[in-house]
């Protein structure tokens, strides 16, 4: 019985050294992910996170050496390919990737270190419909790069600066999910058509400086060092040709709105509402190149793919507890300087994750305290605080805070595989706040209105919008 389990895992073992250079059609790529979780139980975790249009799985493969659940101080990090089921290149080199993982693992050291360090998401395909539709493979277009119904998932989720008006579809949906569902730190969305690595935001306005003609976000300085980690750690993409002589992006990198406009995007959406730093990679000028170029498709994307993950380690990290030692979920923790329009709170165990760069911070932590507007709004009508004019246009319970500041010093902790570990503490207080969620509406066309109307600074405008959102 033994010799034969051993044969058996040998045979699994086997299988999955044998993946090709050539297209995995869905029956395919499902057989390989069930083969690697097969040959490697302890580090892989096999999971679907909904099912497309015509009910095909959409397949997440977790690596690490805690697949199955969130572990405390473990970044989550993800790579979703083939949204638009006519860009191929990274379906193909994410199911590289993975047999690259998995082989190395416990033979390098540095794939090992960051195996059980990190907890890595991958989904070979957001869009197999499409995929399958696309019958004549094209370099410029076809009918597959929209899911069944006919929709670009790329411009599908909710947006923050106007009103999407799509109906949101079934694939687009598991992933805000998958995404409400896990503490994502970092990710990227492999594409097509294009050599380039694009970061937030792709839509914009007044507020983020679209007179320009670039629409910055409070991490643009983040953004442009992941953006270039992935482009000079690729075989080409640093010298910014693009693909034509009319296309040119210097350092390979740039701004989505620079480059088009775009509404309902995902890397927007996972960086408002998800609380997690997304980019969009562009890996091939011909969308659906020849299977025969799949193998340099690898070879020139495998250093940049394992790198950009290891920039999940950047910035600080840590958990927010009571007196009693609990964590305190939903509190906001955010670097001064940097507000997000969606204040980024702490997980259900009271964790929070920033990607700074090196350099000197103050960590604002702030533990809402609630009370009754009824007193405040019974006072005059000229509003002094503003506190007291979220009483006044909410009419509901509003928060009060309770805030600590520390100044941290980060170092650039990527090669130690873990952020720099900093807790907070409130040890007057025994309480948690209670769940907290940012509205789906274009935050950023409010913020546009009240800074039209009143101009007061960002920080409080972002407050002041998001606040009277929520107790609406």
């Amino acid at each position: 019985m033994r010799t034969a389990a051993a044969v058996g895992v040998l045979c699994l073992v086997s299988l999955v050294a044998a993946l090709d250079y050539k297209y995995h059609h869905s029956e395919e790529l499902e057989a390989y992910l069930k083969e690697v979780h097969a040959a490697h139980p302890a580090l892989t975790h096999l999971h679907s996170i909904g099912r497309s249009v015509e009910g095909r799985d959409l397949w997440v493969l977790v690596l690490g050496r805690f697949p199955t659940q969130h572990k405390i101080g473990i970044p989550e990090f993800k790579y979703v390919a083939n949204m638009h089921g006519d860009e191929t290149v990274g379906r193909e080199i994410l199911l590289h990737l993975i047999d690259h993982l998995v082989t190395s693992y416990g033979r390098d050291p540095a794939i090992t270190r960051l195996l059980n360090n990190t907890r890595i998401h991958i989904m070979p395909t957001m869009n197999p419909d499409g995929f399958e539709a696309t019958v004549v493979p094209d370099c410029y277009y076809s009918r597959g790069r929209y899911n069944k119904n006919g929709e670009d998932l790329n411009r599908n989720f909710p947006d923050a600066f106007e009103h999407n008006s799509n109906v949101i579809q079934p694939e687009t949906q598991a992933v805000i999910n998958w995404i409400k569902n896990e503490t994502f730190v970092l990710s990227a969305n492999l594409h097509g058509g294009a050599l380039v690595a694009s970061y937030t935001f792709d839509n914009g306005n007044s507020v983020t400086g679209t007179s320009n003609g670039y629409s910055r976000s409070p991490d643009d300085d983040v953004f442009i060092h992941l953006a270039k980690t992935y482009s000079f750690n690729h075989a080409s993409m640093y010298k910014g040709t693009g693909c034509d002589s009319r296309q040119t992006f210097p350092d390979g990198i740039t701004n989505g709105y620079s480059w088009y406009q775009l509404e309902g995007g995902m890397q927007d959406y996972n960086y408002v509402w998800g609380q997690c730093f997304e980019i969009t990679l562009e890996l091939s000028c011909c969308k659906y190149p020849p299977a025969e170029q799949l193998e340099k498709f690898w070879r020139d994307n495998k250093v940049a793919l394992v790198e950009y993950i290891k920039q999940v380690h950047l910035g600080v990290k840590g958990q927010v507890t009571d007196k009693n030692g609990n964590p305190i979920p939903n509190a906001i923790v955010e670097a001064k300087g940097r507000p997000h329009i969606c204040p980024y709170r702490t997980n259900e165990h009271g964790e929070y994750f920033l990607l700074l760069l090196p350099g000197k911070y103050v960590i604002n932590n702030i533990f809402p305290i609630f009370r009754n507007c009824k007193q405040v709004s019974q006072r005059n009508s000229v509003f002094k605080t503003k506190q007291e004019i979220l009483c006044a246009r909410s009419q509901a319970t509003v928060p009060g805070f309770k805030s600590v500041l520390k100044t941290v010093d980060i170092a650039d902790n990527t090669a130690n595989f873990s952020a720099l570990k900093q807790d907070f503490s409130f040890p007057e207080l025994s309480v948690k706040p209670g769940a907290a969620s940012c509205p789906r509406i274009p935050l950023y066309q409010e913020l546009e209105r009240s800074s039209a109307a009143v101009k007061p600074t960002l920080h409080i405008l972002v407050l002041v919008t998001v606040t009277i959102a929520i107790f609406k």
